[in-house]
């Protein structure tokens, strides 16, 4: 089933506007991206500063699960993908 994003477990109505802002407004438009994309055009085009736990719960709301449930090591690979970082570097 193609949800909205709203519908998604952890994307309430402040991300699911960030997402729609940037032309993201259905499951499949974020998984068809993915969350590092998805967040690098959400910095990009609507909010520069917008937090990390976006990004960590795109990659949960694909998963079905609360962002806080994901591993450690996922959040780094992801935070270093999404900030330009060579793996293993803070």
């Amino acid at each position: 089933m193609d949800r909205p994003v709203s519908e998604l477990r952890g994307l309430g109505t402040v991300s699911s506007r960030l997402l729609a802002s940037v032309g993201i407004l259905r499951e499949s438009d974020l998984r068809a991206l993915g969350p590092v994309e998805a967040f690098a055009r959400v910095r990009m085009a609507a909010d520069p500063k917008v937090s990390l736990n976006l990004l960590y719960a795109m990659q949960a709301a694909l998963l079905g699960i609360d962002w806080r449930q994901l591993a450690p090591e996922v959040r780094r690979a992801l935070r270093d993908e999404a900030l330009g970082q060579r793996p293993g570097r803070s």
